[in-house]
C-alpha cells in the first residue's frame, strides 16, 4: 500500500513539473503572451508609420505643389524671380 502511494505521489509530482516547466507549460505560455503583446505594439507603430508614408506618397503624387514644397524645404530651392532672405539670430552666449 505504501509503494502504491509513493508511486502515485511521484506521478503527481511529475505531472506538476510538466504543467509548470515542461514544453507548453504555464511559464512558456506566459512568456509567449508577453511576446505577442510586444509584437502587437510594434505592429501598431509600423501601421501608423506606413499610413504616414502612404499619405506622404499620395501628397507627392497629387501634384506639383507637394513636389515644390518638398524641394523648397529639403533642398532649399527658390523660384525664378524670388529673393531669398536668411535671418541669423545673435547667439545670446557671446
Amino acid at each position: 500500500m505504501r509503494w502504491l502511494l509513493l508511486i502515485l505521489v511521484a506521478i503527481l509530482g511529475l505531472f506538476q513539473y510538466w504543467f509548470w516547466f515542461g514544453e507548453g507549460g504555464l511559464l512558456q505560455r506566459s512568456s509567449l503572451e508577453k511576446q505577442v503583446l510586444e509584437q502587437g505594439r510594434e505592429n501598431q507603430a509600423l501601421r501608423e508609420r506606413n499610413a504616414a508614408l502612404e499619405a506622404n506618397v499620395r501628397y507627392l503624387k497629387d501634384g506639383l505643389e507637394g513636389i515644390e514644397e518638398r524641394a523648397r524645404h529639403d533642398l532649399g530651392m527658390i523660384k525664378e524671380g524670388e529673393t531669398f532672405y536668411m535671418s541669423i539670430e545673435k547667439d545670446s552666449s557671446q
